[in-house]
């Protein structure tokens, strides 16, 4: 063990590239593009850095051309998940007790391989199996994951610098332990920085850990496995297994030693495990800590004062980059009724200029959305909206699954402010607008307060700075993430820490020290020097 007192390098926002034409980067991107799209690759279970196949395979096939297979994944069941669970147990005996120097060592090279070898490799798995454009992959899979390695080390180190005052004689400190047992990692799809997040912040702070990433999000998240293992993480820190919930998430959530649940997915699965610890809640070793992010109806709310382009823009970008399909994605909007029609002429042309298609033609803004249930779920509120009186549309609308599951980027009027396109997430390229009256500014901002059980993001346009003096003080518990005339999505790692309350989740801030706390379980220390000799106090002598 070091005994030299350390500071971790200062953390820095990674660049993020552009892919301009003729740029090595692009070239790097477009290389393993071909490669990957070149093979087709069997990806195993990874357990006490072991490979295990199980047979049972699921497959990895491009959402914008869903007739080509990249990959077989072999998918865990309750066996392998028990296996995971003994080489979590056996892998926690060491790396619980090292040095914290050398477990920031092993997550700030990660970030290194990130930023070179591997971030067209990832990146171009991103695009590919996630249907990401070069530059949602890059600032996602890429930029977003490296800011996560290197501040959660300088985060770490901020935490355990976090010391109580000593009086004469004595000496107290703290002890920032692992939890005991395994943390259960259950990442979604749409970020593969969610993925390498979510499994490596326990890890960072002493875990170990059972990571279960999404079905569609297999192929990405293989890479940053091998990732892990060149950087030096140590078999059994983190095991690779996925599959369905019913055989790897149910299993996993019986079992004695879960210590934790750092969990990304819908609001409805995560109320379900929150019941679940709560139904066996006397079968655990300890309490498990529970850190989840989940839905969003996330909005943007104009004020008549509002910059008309910059408000376009900025709804566009939050509504449609990813085919809507980012927790943070802007679904509604509110829009006063000075500024609609100016509003609805320059969306309708800008929108008529995006580009949606295959994620490798670099000139397409839009891919195609994840698989068939989500294209489904979507299309299904389409088609009310088209058969309801309440709607109109006033952009896209149309949609085809035949080669990729694509749909135009939508925006819905409605005249209802309780429509059911506006209060239930939909998580696709679909916005709805209620356009209210001017004078109405403050009931609206009430409104839109109520209108929804989440709380993740959203945004207020205006120039006028005592309306959104008002925005900020209505809508304070509307937004983990609020945003001041800029689109609702975007968070930076260090920046902006991203998480919601209400039935957005937990809000333990993904990219901050708050969410790195959650994974420790700190042991006070008192250290007399002198200890008493005599158990009298003074106050029991006589006089």
């Amino acid at each position: 063990m070091s005994n030299a007192i350390l500071n971790v390098p200062a953390p820095r926002n990674e660049p993020v590239y552009d892919y301009a034409p003729k740029s090595p980067e692009r070239s790097a991107l477009q290389a393993a593009t071909k490669d990957m799209l070149g093979k087709e690759i069997e990806i195993p279970i990874i357990v006490g850095g072991k490979e295990i196949r199980t047979g049972d395979l699921g497959e990895i096939r491009c959402p914008h051309d869903h007739g080509h297979v990249l990959a077989k994944y072999h998918r865990a069941n309750t066996d392998i998940v028990h296996q995971a669970e003994k080489a979590a147990g056996e892998a926690w005996h060491e790396w619980s007790v090292m040095d914290w120097r050398a477990r920031a060592s092993v997550v700030l090279r990660m970030a290194e391989l990130l930023s070179t070898k591997y971030r067209p490799i990832v990146n171009a798995a991103t695009m590919l199996g996630q249907s990401k454009t070069a530059h949602q992959a890059e600032i996602d899979a890429a930029a977003e994951l490296i800011d996560f390695y290197r501040f959660n080390a300088h985060y770490m180190q901020q935490i355990y610098a976090g010391q109580p005052v000593s009086s004469p004689g004595i000496w107290n400190y703290l002890e920032y332990r692992a939890l005991e047992g395994f943390v259960l990692a259950i990442t979604p799809f749409n970020f593969t920085a969610i993925g390498g997040n979510l499994s490596v912040s326990p890890a960072l702070m002493g875990n170990t850990v059972l990571w279960k990433p999404a079905s569609t999000a297999v192929l990405s998240s293989y890479y940053l496995m091998e990732l892990f293992k060149e950087a030096g993480l140590p078999d059994g820190v983190i095991n690779f297994i996925p599959g369905s919930g019913g055989k790897v998430g149910a299993p996993a959530m019986a079992m004695p030693t879960l210590a934790g649940i750092h969990f990304t997915g819908s609001t409805e699965v995560f109320q379900l495990m929150w019941s679940t610890v709560g139904e066996n809640i006397k079968n655990y070793k300890v309490y498990p800590r529970i850190v989840g992010e989940t839905g969003g109806k996330n909005f943007i709310f104009a004020h008549p004062s509002a910059n008309v382009e910059a408000l376009v823009a900025n709804t566009i970008r939050g509504a449609f980059e990813y085919q809507g399909q980012k927790c943070s994605a802007a679904s509604r909007a509110y829009i006063p009724e000075s500024l609609w029609n100016a509003f609805k002429e320059r969306l309708v042309a800008e929108v008529a200029t995006i580009k949606t298609g295959d994620v490798t033609d670099f000139g397409n803004f839009m891919g195609a959305v994840i698989d068939k249930p989500a294209f489904d779920t979507i299309t299904e509120y389409i088609d009310y909206a088209k058969d309801s009186s309440e709607a109109e549309f006033i952009t896209g609308g149309s949609y085809d699954g035949s080669k990729g599951y694509f749909i135009e980027p939508t925006t819905v009027l409605t005249t209802n402010p309780h429509f059911k396109l506006i209060e239930e997430e939909i998580f696709g390229p679909v916005i709805t607008i209620y356009v209210y009256p001017d004078d109405k500014f403050e009931e609206t901002l009430e409104l839109c307060d109520k209108t929804s059980p989440y709380a993740l993001t959203g945004a207020i346009f205006a120039d006028d700075r005592v309306a959104i003096e008002k925005a900020f003080r209505t809508l304070r518990h509307s937004a983990g993430n609020f945003y001041i005339n800029d689109k609702p999505t975007g968070a930076v790692v260090g920046q902006q820490p991203f998480g919601g309350s209400r039935a957005s989740g937990t809000n333990d801030k993904a990219g901050s020290a708050g969410n790195l706390t959650r994974w420790t379980s700190i042991r006070t220390v008192k250290e007399t020097f002198v200890p008493a000799a005599d158990y009298r106090y003074p106050f029991l002598e006589s006089e």
